[in-house]
């Protein structure tokens, strides 16, 4: 006789786990996404140090050189630098938004990517329930590589 709490093997849910973080790092469009980044944003970056370059340049002679300046030079020098400073704050905070901007629309597209090709292989390999991370998982259930191999081959 069978009790109403048996339950079969046929109604045993299937359960999967993928590590979303290894994915993000690992995966073909993630690394493509930071590289397309990259190149996006390299010349401003470069463009930006040698900005913060020159400014703390523009002080540490300003303080070098105050002590035998005369007082309207180094009023001068003094509002330069902090022009300089204000237009490094100004292009760091610009640069910032617009990267941050870009690397949150980036991976969007890459997490809709990961999502399609998980939904796509508990589809297929009849998973009731796929969970992202775990505490502890047995190797067996974990989906990470499948994922992975089937974002590098599916361009």
């Amino acid at each position: 006789m069978l009790t109403p709490w048996a339950v079969s093997a046929a109604d045993t849910p299937r359960i999967a786990v993928v590590q979303t973080e290894r994915i993000l790092r690992e995966a073909a469009p993630a690394k493509a996404a930071q590289t397309k980044l990259e190149q996006e944003f390299g010349k401003r970056d470069k463009e930006l140090q040698e900005l913060g370059a020159k400014l703390k340049a523009a002080g540490e002679r300003l303080e070098r050189d105050a002590a035998v300046m005369a007082e309207s030079e180094r009023a001068r020098r003094q509002r330069e630098v902090a022009d300089l400073d204000k237009e490094f704050q100004r292009r760091q905070r610009e640069f910032r938004e617009d990267l941050n901007q870009r690397r949150n629309e980036e991976l969007s597209q890459v997490v809709e990517r990961v999502n399609r090709v998980i939904r796509q292989i508990a589809e297929q390999e009849k998973f009731d329930l796929v969970l992202q991370e775990a505490v502890y998982f047995s190797p067996r259930i974990d989906l990470t590589d499948k994922v992975l191999r089937a974002l590098s081959g599916a361009k």
